[in-house]
C-alpha cells in the first residue's frame, strides 16, 4: 500500500490546478477553503487508503469529485459530514470554511447503502481532480477525454493494488475508462438524477454474489 500511496502522491497530488480543473490535494480557494485545506484532504484520503491495506473484494470506480463531496472531503463519494460523524467508519476533518460541513446528495445515497461493507470495498474516481466551469468553481462538468487519459495510469495501479473480485463502473465514463485499461467492469447507474434505485440494485447484486457481510 505504501507503493500505491507513493503513486498517488506523485501522479495526483503534484498535478497543478487549472481554470477548469481543481486539485483539492494541492490547491485552496480562499473563498471556500481553510488555509490548511489541501493538507487536510490529503490526510483524509491517506486514512481512507490505509484503512484498506489488507485489500478489498469490491472496487467501485466513479467519474470525478463533485463540488459538495470529494472536492472538500478528499475522499471519493464522501462528504465532510460523513468524516465528522462519529458513527461513520472513517474519521477525518473538515476542510471548508463553513460553520456546517458540506453534504452531498449522492454521497448520502452511496454510504447509506455501502457503509456496512466499508472494510470490503474501495472507491476511486476516474479523474481524481474536480472538473468545473471556469466561471463557477463549485460547479461540475463532465471530464474531458484528455483528462481521463491522463489519469488512466493511476487508475490502473489502483486496480492492480487491490485486485478486487468484482469492479463496478459507476457511470459510462468510468466504464469506458476501465475498458481502456483492460478491466471488464460491470456498469451500474450513478445514484444522482433519479438513478438511486438502479444503483442500489446493481451494487447489491455484486455484494450478494461476493457474500459480503456487514462489518458496521
Amino acid at each position: 500500500m505504501k507503493d500505491l500511496w507513493s503513486v498517488i502522491e506523485d501522479q495526483v497530488f503534484d498535478v497543478e490546478s487549472t481554470a477548469e480543473l481543481f486539485n483539492p490535494y494541492a490547491s485552496i480557494n480562499p473563498e471556500f477553503d481553510r488555509e490548511d485545506a489541501a493538507s487536510i484532504r490529503r490526510e483524509n484520503l491517506r486514512r481512507y487508503v490505509f484503512d484498506h491495506e489488507k485489500g478489498v473484494s469490491l472496487l467501485l470506480v466513479a467519474e470525478a469529485p463533485g463540488p459538495w463531496g470529494c472536492r472538500f472531503s478528499g475522499v471519493p463519494f464522501t462528504s465532510e459530514t460523513h468524516l465528522v460523524d462519529p458513527n461513520f467508519p472513517l474519521s477525518g476533518c473538515q476542510s471548508s470554511l463553513r460553520d456546517k460541513a458540506y453534504t452531498e446528495y449522492s454521497a448520502g445515497i452511496y454510504w447509506r447503502l455501502l457503509s456496512p461493507y466499508y472494510d470490503s470495498i474501495f472507491t476511486w474516481n476516474t479523474v481524481p481532480l474536480h472538473p468545473h466551469d471556469a466561471d463557477d468553481p463549485l460547479s461540475i462538468r463532465t471530464p474531458r477525454q484528455t483528462e481521463i487519459e491522463f489519469f488512466l495510469p493511476v487508475m490502473e495501479k489502483i486496480v492492480r493494488a487491490f485486485n478486487p473480485q468484482i469492479t463496478l463502473a459507476v457511470g459510462r465514463k468510468a466504464e469506458n475508462a476501465l475498458r481502456r485499461i483492460g478491466v471488464d467492469a460491470r456498469y451500474v447507474r450513478h445514484p444522482s438524477q433519479g438513478g438511486a434505485r438502479l444503483f442500489e440494485v446493481g451494487v447489491l447484486e455484486a455484494i450478494n454474489e461476493l457474500g459480503l457481510l456487514p462489518s458496521y
